[in-house]
């Protein structure tokens, strides 16, 4: 057995046992483990998970609070002893030969770190959700094929980062670059740890037949509101200053504060712009707080050539964000 599918859980009634299902019926191509981590729901998702559980159709961890993302995920990381760790969304369903075919693209690509799906809309089909992640110089993270039609990004290729809501992970890989950073509770964590992966030299990549479905906002509860925003704003400035080194930061100064204006400027518009201004605040904090720093990644001289190949990542990705 190859995988274990690590799906985090926080009031997923709405979702948690169709994804069960699914993955159960994955099972006919391919063994592998179910783990269910869940953050203290109090929905009646953790007793849907009970039942499968003694059924002795999954493993579960119950956690008596909310942990966020980082700290449920970490917790199955650990708790797993397979080559492989796929993330898996509650909010999702997979495909029969999901699991077994980004299995096989591992096996395939072994400077690989992850593999992202090709995650489409659940209720809109024909529709992208997520292609793999890309982060860009002026500070912005964004799905790659996010609102295009399904038909598009037919090919395999290397992304910045893979999508925790729906990828695999080479599991010994952890054990190098350290597991989620739980600083950051949800949101861009899976881009940090994408990062830290480059900056390693692994790669990380999109597999374009591994495909899932995903019905989207399933943590926070919508696209744009204050939980989500002022973490989102927060671990952007965290981003930046734990990953790249200080020369790094001034060559790419110009660019984040274009970034950071345009971001100020849209919620503004929204009418969340002193929730998003709270936010940065919040990840200046961070950066600079000992918790921050001590999580803060060396600069090493071995690593020179993979942080120019991540600031030509950082600038394509900025064309790539305007011309799709």
């Amino acid at each position: 057995m190859k995988t274990t599918v690590v799906i985090p859980n926080y009031n997923g009634i709405k979702y948690l046992e169709n994804c069960i299902k699914k993955l159960l019926k994955a099972k006919e191509q391919g063994e592998f483990q179910i783990l269910v981590i869940d953050n203290g729901s109090t929905d009646g998702s953790l007793e849907t998970a009970r039942e499968y559980k003694s059924r002795n159709l999954l493993k579960l961890v119950e956690f008596s609070e909310n942990t966020g993302f980082c700290g449920a995920v970490n917790e199955g990381i650990r708790r797993t002893n397979t080559e492989y760790v796929l993330l898996l969304n509650n909010d999702t369903e997979v495909t029969e030969d999901f699991v077994v075919v980004l299995e096989q693209f591992m096996d395939k690509h072994p400077k690989a770190f992850s593999a992202s799906s090709k995650m489409l809309s659940l209720k809109q089909p024909d529709v992208i959700d997520d292609c793999g992640d890309l982060y860009c110089a002026l500070g912005w993270a964004f799905g790659l094929g996010k609102g295009k039609r399904s038909d598009h990004y037919g090919r395999d290729g290397e992304v910045f980062a893979a999508c925790g809501g729906a990828s695999i992970y080479r599991r010994e890989t952890f054990e190098k670059i350290g597991l989620f950073d739980e600083n950051h509770f949800a949101y861009l964590e899976d881009i940090d740890i994408g990062y830290r992966a480059l900056i390693w030299g692994y790669r990380n990549y999109y597999c374009h037949s591994a495909v899932v479905y995903h019905a989207g906002s399933g943590f926070s509860g919508s696209r744009y509101n204050k939980f989500k925003i002022d973490l989102s704003a927060k671990n952007s400035i965290y981003l930046i200053f734990k990953n790249m080194p200080f020369l790094q930061i001034i060559l790419n100064l110009p660019f984040l504060l274009a970034g950071f204006f345009v971001k100020i400027m849209f919620f503004v518009l929204k009418g969340f712009g002193g929730v998003y201004l709270r936010g940065l605040g919040k990840g200046i904090s961070l950066s600079f707080s000992a918790k921050g720093r001590q999580k803060k990644v060396s600069f090493h001289i071995k690593n020179l050539f993979h942080y120019v190949k991540i600031q030509f990542f950082l600038w394509w990705n900025t064309i790539r964000r305007f011309i799709g």
